[in-house]
């Protein structure tokens, strides 16, 4: 199982998982990534980004700007949004448009497409990186004579833990 299955399986594993393990490996990348690319990553773009990967369930700007204003009186939302543009431009974050909600990216250092299981119950997402679909996307457009600009897959199902408990709730009647 590569880095990024890995990476999903975390997202919905029920207690063996170290989250801070997630967090502290995705701020070291973030640092690296933006040094290497001479992208300037303030002490508040890197909290931002500590925020958005504070759980596998995705964000909205304004539950950030929740978090952020408990530490900054200063918070606004256009502060939010300024670092998280600047997190999405490097790859650092995702958006996921239908929830108009954000999420760390597991491979921040390559160029991807999103694809995202979502968990309708908990709000867990993960993350996949599957070039066969991205191929498939840009195959099947190209036949209809369209471009593809932006490519995001999200899949909205449930979580094994919540499958799990659903399970248990329906042999219980």
């Amino acid at each position: 199982m590569g880095r990024l299955s890995r990476a999903a399986a975390a997202s919905f594993s029920a207690g063996a998982h170290d989250h801070g393990i997630c967090v502290a490996e995705a701020m070291r990348d973030a640092e690296r990534i933006c040094a290497g690319r001479g992208a300037r990553l303030t002490k508040l773009r890197y909290r931002v980004l500590e925020l958005v990967w504070s759980s596998h369930a995705p964000i909205g700007a304004y539950g950030l700007l929740e978090r952020l204003s408990r530490e900054r009186r200063n918070a606004t939302p256009p502060t939010v949004y300024r670092a998280l543009d600047f997190l999405v431009a490097q790859g650092l974050v995702h958006r996921i448009e239908s929830l108009n909600a954000f999420v760390g990216c597991v491979d921040p250092a390559s160029a991807h497409a999103g694809q995202f299981l979502i968990c309708r119950d908990c709000g867990a997402a993960a993350e996949l990186h599957d070039p066969r679909v991205n191929r498939a996307i840009t195959r099947g457009a190209a036949e209809v004579g369209f471009v593809a600009e932006q490519r995001t897959v999200e899949v909205r199902g449930l979580c094994p833990a919540c499958r799990a408990g659903e399970g248990a709730e329906s042999h219980a009647r």
